[in-house]
């Protein structure tokens, strides 16, 4: 069964998966550090390609704790440069949140990272629920070529990539503790 998106990755009739798949491999997510480009108080949205032009990519996935339950009314916080590897430190290009739904599921539609000096392509996540943070780490991309050169790149952190008609499509689903 999938959910039919919304949105920019609507137009090729990509499906998203209702639930996440489960099994024994899964793991409490890995916390990496904030970086010195978090901006506090970024705004309710999904759509960040109208921020500026890069490859479309639509991120999605889910919010479980350790036995697979989804984490509904979670807040997942994305921000991350933009195509020529920038910040917006001024205001909120490439950054926002969206509360997850009572599946646990986040759905954005961004753009790839570009890449800065000493880092490889990432996004940024922090994951809050009423009670404070609940996680802050980094997302990567499969196959790129500066992810061994980045000290804090974790292979364990690297998004599940696909193509569709009108860009990427990345999965990542959080567990936390």
């Amino acid at each position: 069964m999938s959910l039919a998106l919304v949105g920019p990755a609507s137009a090729q009739g990509a499906q998203l998966p209702l639930t996440p798949a489960c099994g024994p491999e899964d793991r409490i997510t890995q916390a990496q550090t904030e970086g010195p480009f978090y901006t506090p108080q970024t705004p309710e949205k999904r759509d960040f390609r109208s921020d500026g032009a890069g490859t479309p990519v639509t991120v999605f996935g889910f919010v479980v704790d350790p036995a697979c339950r989804p984490r509904a009314n979670m807040i997942v916080d994305l921000w991350h440069a933009d195509d020529a590897g920038s910040y917006d430190n001024s205001g909120y290009a490439f950054r926002g949140y969206q509360v997850t739904d009572a599946n646990g599921r986040f759905i954005f539609d961004t753009i790839m990272p570009g890449r800065y000096p000493g880092r490889t392509r990432h996004y940024h996540v922090k994951i809050a629920s009423g009670a404070g943070v609940d996680l802050t780490t980094q997302l990567y991309f499969p196959g790129e070529p500066d992810n061994d050169r980045d000290g804090i790149y974790d292979p364990r952190l690297l998004i599940e990539m696909s193509e569709a008609s009108d860009g990427l499509l990345g999965r990542f689903d959080f567990v936390l503790a």
